[in-house]
């Protein structure tokens, strides 16, 4: 009996008191085998891969708005200036914990230019012009870190606007977004010459609305994700934003296993001419 008494007081001494032994009070907590077992296991490592979900469009309450706000995951709100909702979008993004970027209009190739929105950057400006818009644009969106180009096409090609634009981003402390709507960007090249912080965007979840296409970009991010260290893609409020936020929110449990899903910011980085192409 002594014995079992010594033993009694050897495992509660090491905390090791099993569910069903007589002789507990209500006040001592039970270990169960499994909770032992798991207190032994290592701890899960680290995820190394990371992801980037951006979400344009933002600045005339567009359809799904409150939806993307709601995620709840982290996003980054890329918010179109001098637009109805610019201030209140940036702010509450900036409220519920989401990344603020200033979503810049900007020449396309082709496109009406009713989608541009006010303070467009064209190629046809002056020097002067083209700094005192994007500056402009970032004193009107609230708490931006960053910018994309909205459209873009013709202007992400022209070396010259890019480089007034990046040398702005940089004297105001923000990154730049290359939405790769030109396989011909010169960002890459120039963000090297200029010294700014830059990232690629790797696919488009929504470029067709319906939610099948949009599960499939999904899946299609999925296994882009799970074969590469960083990928970024963009959706929209807007035609598109309901069905994208609920196809987000219904796959995110999936995407999360893979990768650690972080702020725009996290990734950009000083880069090498080259960059990276966008995935269909």
């Amino acid at each position: 009996m002594v014995n079992c008494i010594r033993f009694f007081r050897i495992l509660m001494a090491a905390g090791l008191v099993f569910a069903g032994m007589s002789g507990t009070s209500g006040a001592t907590p039970l270990v169960t085998a499994a909770a032992l077992q798991s207190g032994n296991e290592e701890p899960a490592p680290a995820k190394t891969k990371r992801g980037v979900i951006v979400i344009d469009d933002f600045g005339s309450d567009m359809k799904g708005t409150k939806e993307m706000m709601e995620l709840p995951f982290h996003i980054t709100v890329a918010v179109m200036p001098f637009l109805p909702s610019t201030k209140r979008d940036a702010e509450w993004a900036h409220k519920v914990g989401h990344e603020v970027i200033v979503h810049l209009p900007m020449e396309p190739i082709k496109g009406r230019k009713s989608w541009l929105g006010p303070g467009a950057i064209l190629t046809s400006m002056t020097d002067e012009e083209v700094r005192k818009r994007v500056n402009e644009a970032i004193d009107d969106v609230p708490f931006a870190v960053g910018m994309n180009n909205h459209m873009g096409s013709k202007a992400t090609g022209d070396e010259r606007v890019m480089t007034i634009v990046l040398e702005v981003c940089r004297e105001r402390g923000l990154f730049f977004l290359d939405s790769k709507t030109n396989y011909r960007s010169v960002v890459p090249a120039v963000a090297a010459k200029v010294g700014v912080k830059t990232v690629d965007n790797h696919m488009f979840f929504d470029d067709i609305v319906t939610q099948a296409h949009i599960a499939k970009q999904v899946k299609l991010f999925q296994k882009h994700v799970h074969e590469n260290d960083l990928t970024v893609a963009i959706g929209h409020v807007g035609d598109s934003g309901k069905n994208t936020a609920a196809v987000l929110r219904k796959y995110y449990p999936d995407l999360e296993k893979e990768a650690q899903f972080v702020p725009l910011s996290k990734v950009a980085t000083v880069t090498a001419e080259g960059g990276s192409r966008r995935i269909p």
